[in-house]
């Protein structure tokens, strides 16, 4: 088998999936033979993602189940049974915890967790009918320790890392395997839309915004989409069946 076939006959959905990491790990799933449907709010972005990348695409917000499973159901009867899920759709805001609002803090919760929970469950029976499947929560570091302003999204991601966790553990034994990755800040919109607050809010340059961000980097840089893809990868291989519960940090030795 090379490769380009190593996925063949199988069927992953990615979230989140038309830029960035998402639309990374779609490339390589797709590269190495799966059939792939992205999955997003944006059609836009989407479409042209996927015609881009000889891709499907559905349309839905991750935080509406019955959107979701229109999405799902839709993509099953064009590309058969989900054996592969990518829960990477997420949103990153900073603010601190005494401006922050009720609204505020159940959007993060539902965009970055909920949104897993929902697409989870929507994949979930067929990969327990089939006795087989792969699941990669694409958390963050903020999963694995704390940062200032944003409280929110640590707690999200760290709730990620504990689903990650007891589903492992639930589907140990049914040949499904649950990890997470943590990639550090990476060089995605998210970042982008980051540095942009930090020049409006301090009047600092981008270079010094950015020098800022990857200063917990102890490499003194961002990850690329296509490291973090890779490792979300390797996770869906058959022979990485053994991997399950993990929450794996890209992050340039950031987190140890």
């Amino acid at each position: 088998m090379t490769d380009q076939d190593e996925f063949s006959g199988q069927h992953a959905i990615v979230t989140g999936g038309g830029s960035g990491i998402g639309a990374a790990t779609a490339a390589a799933l797709k590269q190495r033979g799966a059939e792939v449907t992205i999955v997003g709010r944006g059609e836009s972005r989407l479409a042209e993602t996927a015609d881009r990348l000889g891709l499907s695409y559905k349309v839905a917000d991750v935080t509406d189940s019955g959107a979701v499973q229109d999405a799902f159901d839709r993509a099953v009867k064009q590309h058969g049974p989900v054996s592969i899920l990518v829960n990477n759709a997420g949103a990153a805001e900073a603010r601190p915890f005494a401006r922050m609002d009720l609204d505020f803090w159940q959007f993060i919760l539902d965009v970055n967790l909920k949104g897993v929970f929902i697409c989870t469950r929507a994949a979930i029976e067929p990969m327990l009918a089939a006795r087989y499947g792969r699941i990669i929560n694409v958390a963050s570091t903020a999963a694995q320790r704390g940062y200032a302003y944003v409280s929110a999204y640590a707690a999200a991601k760290h709730g990620v890392v504990g689903l990650t966790r007891s589903l492992a553990l639930e589907y140990v034994r049914k040949n499904i395997t649950v990890n997470a990755v943590c990639p550090g800040y990476t060089n995605t919109d998210i970042v982008a839309n980051s540095v942009e607050k930090i020049v409006k809010a301090t009047g600092r340059t981008e270079e010094e915004a950015l020098n800022e961000l990857v200063s917990s980097n102890p490499q003194g840089r961002l990850i690329e989409p296509e490291e973090v893809a890779d490792t979300i990868v390797w996770l869906c291989r058959k022979d990485s069946g053994s991997i399950t519960g993990q929450s794996i940090s890209i992050s340039g030795g950031e987190v140890m």
